[in-house]
């Protein structure tokens, strides 16, 4: 077998699909296909039951995914730790975010990145705070930047905390409550909200909220982008609530404190053992961040 043959197998499992796997992976898919078949001929196994909705892992599978993932991180870093032993960083640098990320920009710090580092290549997603921690976990992403509900303990990676942010209300403007110079969140149990999905992280910071004041709550829009809270109250669906610096990129709504407010703390995560373009990203952070 051969770290390339690894290489496509995982990004089979990851994407649960030979097509996806293969715009991934950038390779036509019967070239993918025909070396995950001479990898499962090597192997005497079957890694994947195909049907023609899904690819899932058999168990020889899910056995294969969790040997052959470290293996081909280390193999990556070997030309990557032989290089920043030489004063040289390079590789790849993946990093994720949520949608309502806050707490610093970026672009604004991978343009600093960029600068000091041309070699390195970046790879940027947004997703949710959860998938982003298992992907750190799973060393599938360097650095996620994730927003948690305070009473969340983080497990099985390096943090630092990066703010801690209360929400507010965002209202039509022509909602009753739209002049009240600040709510409380009894006031909002009977509203329609609009939030991010049950059991995420970003929904769990208001249902804390509201379950520790003693408050039933209806979120009759669940959505997946914070953005789309601002298209929903400005169309006067439903009620908000988002970070004050979100907030206050929205047009045609009205923000409104929050005396008992929902707070959410946003960290950065990484491995315990950061790859070497990792290492310069976080330092590059770091020193971006005011001293404490």
């Amino acid at each position: 077998m051969n770290l390339k043959q690894l290489e496509y197998a995982l990004a089979v499992a990851d994407s649960g699909s030979f097509t996806r796997a293969a715009e991934r992976c950038h390779v036509v898919q019967s070239a993918l296909s025909h070396q995950v078949a001479r990898l499962e001929a090597q192997l005497g196994v079957s890694l994947f039951e195909r049907s023609s909705r899904r690819v899932r892992l058999t168990p020889a599978g899910e056995a294969f995914v969790l040997s052959a993932r470290p293996a081909v991180a280390a193999a990556r870093r070997v030309a990557e730790d032989v290089a920043a032993a030489c004063g040289q960083v390079r590789g790849r640098l993946s990093i994720g975010e949520i949608s309502s990320l806050t707490a610093l920009d970026l672009v604004d710090l991978l343009a600093v990145f960029h600068q000091r580092y041309p070699d390195v290549d970046v790879r940027w997603l947004n997703a949710k705070s959860e998938l982003l921690l298992a992907d750190v976990c799973e060393r599938r992403l360097d650095v996620g930047f994730i927003g948690l509900w305070p009473g969340e303990v983080l497990h099985g990676v390096q943090h630092r905390l990066l703010a801690r942010e209360e929400l507010v209300a965002v209202l039509p403007p022509a909602h009753a409550l739209a002049g009240k110079a600040q709510l409380a969140l009894a006031e909002l149990a009977d509203e329609v909200l609009v939030d991010f999905p049950e059991g995420t992280g970003a929904r769990r910071q208001t249902d804390e909220a509201f379950q520790a004041a003693g408050l039933r709550h209806r979120v009759q829009f669940e959505i997946g982008h914070i953005r789309l809270v601002e298209k929903f109250v400005q169309r006067s669906m439903a009620v908000g609530l988002v970070p004050e610096r979100i907030a206050r990129g929205f047009k045609d709504v009205v923000m409104v404190p929050l005396v008992d407010a929902p707070v959410r703390h946003l960290y950065a995560v990484w491995s315990a053992s950061p790859t070497p373009a990792a290492r310069a990203f976080l330092d590059v952070m770091e020193q971006s961040l005011p001293s404490t």
